[in-house]
């Protein structure tokens, strides 16, 4: 298996970056993809690891630690009693077949360029979006099971590709169909985990057959 020569300063970064996005993850619910991303891709840069590979690495990694954040945040938001769940297990069947797809294949196929421009724009809608406090009308109600599955697979298959937790899209897909704000965070810090899991497991499947590409492996 590649590794990585860790020093004691890439330990010290690492866990500085770790207590900052946990301490997010439990004050704002969020699964802190979106700020790991950049530091992680800087980081690998700078020990070595070549650019089309690092963005690649970053995401992977963000999405994995993903699985542990989302755990602490949605405890808190369960204990409020924000979380629906029956939102979560209609969502969860098209998030994992999405999440699994972008792992394993898409994000295979998907250069390492491509794949930062994809993030860059993500990142930047997203920020546009809170700047202007742009939120959806409240306009209709949730589809029914099938279609919440289908909405899934797509928050799954974007979230896989950008290592994010999916809040910035389950957030206002359910305040357009009229789920309370506090509801509609609640449980997207809920399905944070489905997404972050079936990312992960395909981002395993996808990588297995790759040569070592770091220096030092």
């Amino acid at each position: 298996v590649a590794e990585l020569t860790i020093d004691p300063l890439f330990i010290a970064e690492l866990l500085l970056m770790g207590l900052a996005t946990g301490f997010l993850a439990g004050l704002l619910g969020i699964g802190g993809g979106m700020i790991q991303v950049p530091f992680l891709t800087t980081m690998l840069a700078h020990r070595g690891v070549a650019g089309e590979l690092s963005i690649k690495m970053a995401i992977a990694t963000a999405m994995a630690t993903i699985v542990f954040t989302s755990l602490a945040s949605v405890r808190a938001h369960h204990h409020r009693g924000a979380v629906r769940w029956d939102i979560v297990r209609a969502m969860s069947p098209g998030i994992l077949v999405g999440g699994l797809v972008a792992g394993a294949g898409m994000f295979a196929l998907v250069k390492g360029p491509a794949l930062g421009v994809i993030f860059a724009l993500f990142v930047g809608y997203s920020a546009t979006q809170m700047l202007f406090n742009r939120k959806p009308r409240a306009t209709r109600v949730l589809p029914p099971p099938w279609g919440q599955a289908a909405v899934g697979g797509g928050i799954g298959l974007l979230s896989g590709l950008v290592g994010a937790g999916g809040a910035f899209m389950t957030v206002p897909f359910m305040t357009w169909c009229n789920v309370p704000l506090h509801s509609a965070v609640g449980t997207a810090a809920a399905l944070g985990f489905p997404i972050a899991l079936a990312s992960t497991l395909g981002y395993v499947i996808g990588g297995w057959s790759l040569p070592p590409s770091i220096p030092g492996a």
